[in-house]
């Protein structure tokens, strides 16, 4: 063999032994534990929320409600998408960007409030009936006498990730490269550069919504829900049972 082919040959075969390094792993299909309603960002929606919840109950009972985070904010009733979700039986929901933005308010006013004032903080103290809202102590106050009983601590116990089966739901994203409990709560709450980009390689899908899509969708074992309810894209839902996934959306 010539010395430039054999050369050839042998640079051939170590890229054909480096390529499975480089391809994406095989993913078996979600599969939790039990069926699931994975809900998006809702945003002060508590309309746009009654008519998913419906929809739910109809197309999938028994699923179990789970909430990916930023039920508040932006929209114009984020206290009865709170009362609403409280109320729910068996419901999973997960600490969102917003709902920390304005526990940091809580403990910080001066602080954090004219990020989260900034970010639709105002429209959620406004549903409070909170109607001259300011980045201080006086209306942390006036908030707090605001809440229902057990508002804030339920709101201060809400996990940055849930799993069920192969299923993990966050906020925002996860660091494709580290283990469920290795997460910085950082990149659960406000993604992380390299989520969707790379795979993961121990067989988990990530359930999410924080970041805007089109239409809710399933690719690269990411599962994306949040179709700008407040914004007028409609509220959406993922359907994971036995049967595989399915999508709902509802609008105005």
């Amino acid at each position: 063999m010539p010395l430039l082919a054999g050369m050839a040959a042998i640079g051939l075969t170590m890229i054909s032994n480096l390529l499975p390094k480089f391809r994406r792993p095989s993913l078996p299909p979600p599969a939790p534990d039990q069926p699931l309603a994975i809900i998006g960002d809702i945003h002060g929606c508590a309309g746009l929320l009654d008519g998913l919840l419906a929809r739910v109950a109809i197309e999938n009972p028994g699923a179990k409600p789970v909430f990916v985070g930023d039920m508040i904010d932006r929209g114009p009733d984020s206290r009865g998408v709170l009362a609403r979700i409280r109320a729910l039986d068996g419901a999973v929901v997960i600490l969102g960007n917003h709902e920390e933005m304005m526990l940091r308010f809580l403990d910080e006013p001066e602080d954090a409030g004219p990020a989260w004032l900034r970010h639709g903080g105002i429209q959620t103290l406004e549903s409070f009936g909170i109607t001259d809202p300011a980045a201080d102590a006086d209306t942390r106050d006036a908030l707090r006498r605001a809440f229902p009983p057990g508002l804030e601590d339920w709101l201060r116990a809400l996990p940055c990730v849930w799993r069920s089966g192969n299923v993990m739901v966050v906020h925002a994203g996860a660091d494709p490269r580290r283990p469920i409990a290795d997460q910085n709560p950082r990149d659960l709450l406000w993604g992380h550069p390299g989520f969707g980009r790379f795979p993961r390689r121990d067989g988990l899908w990530v359930a999410h919504g924080h970041t805007i899509v089109p239409k809710p969708r399933q690719r690269n074992g990411v599962i994306s829900v949040d179709t700008g309810a407040w914004q007028g894209g409609g509220l959406s839902a993922a359907l994971i049972s036995a049967q595989g996934v399915r999508f709902l959306t509802v609008s105005a």
